[in-house]
């Protein structure tokens, strides 16, 4: 940001993105190092009656360990109605025994990336969110609430992202067979306000109030320093000529 631009935050209730569709874009990034990929999937689920077990579009699944664990990385879409997604083994051929669910989290955003100077928010809040120590057999609910968030450039071009605060919890959970099936949960509402950075350039007075306060500023500095050497000098000289008497 340049030194006579200036950058406006403001709040308002509105959903800022009317040509998304409904929807949001999310990308997530997460290690499982003690569960094979075999056995790792993406449900989602929202209030509109989503259901989707074993989401595979625009996803990769790495092995870790030699094997024995995954990373996962997928990005996909949510609608913008309070739900959830949840990484777990829901989606396998045959649940495992005891599955470990400890985890590492590299990345969760919404929307685009705003990659501009100076702007600081929390759009990837649980990037190295550490589960290693936890009980292998815990469930993980991350409860998230999603802000939309405008930047508004010199040109007037907007770009669309999401920030979004978080909550979390873990716990042993049981199905109704008695079996412990653990699962990381993502649990996201919408916020009804909107964030908005808006870049301005400022007025051409204040601009030259500035400028002017700046030289001012400099012209006493320097007339300090002036008129301490003149002083400096006229004490050395009365100094010599005392020496001289």
């Amino acid at each position: 940001m340049s030194g006579n631009n200036k950058r406006v935050n403001e709040l308002y209730v509105d959903d800022p993105d009317k040509d998304s569709g409904g929807k949001i874009e999310v990308n997530l990034n997460i290690s499982l190092p003690n569960l094979h990929c075999e056995l790792v999937g993406l449900d989602i689920q929202d209030e509109m009656g989503r259901h989707e077990v074993g989401h595979i579009d625009n996803s990769m699944k790495i092995p870790l360990n030699n094997g024995d664990g995954c990373r996962f990385e997928g990005h996909f879409s949510i609608n913008k109605v309070p739900g959830n997604f949840h990484v777990s083994t829901h989606s396998a051929t045959a649940q495992p025994q005891n599955p470990d669910m400890t985890h590492v989290i590299h990345k969760l955003s919404f929307g685009d990336k705003l990659q501009v100077h100076n702007v600081h928010g929390a759009f990837n809040a649980l990037e190295g969110a550490d589960k290693l120590s936890s009980n292998p057999l815990a469930s993980h609910d991350y409860i998230l609430k999603i802000v939309p968030t405008v930047y508004e450039d010199m040109s007037g071009k907007q770009r669309y992202s999401y920030q979004y605060t978080v909550a979390n919890k873990e716990y042993v959970a049981y199905s109704h067979t008695g079996r412990i099936i653990p699962a990381i949960w993502f649990r996201y509402d919408l916020s009804p306000i909107t964030v908005k950075y808006t870049e301005r350039r400022q007025p051409l007075y204040r601009f030259i109030t500035s400028i002017c306060a700046i030289i001012g500023g400099t012209f006493t500095v320097a007339g300090i320093l002036d008129s301490c050497i003149f002083t400096a000098s006229e004490a050395w000289k009365k100094i010599q000529l005392g020496k001289m008497q």
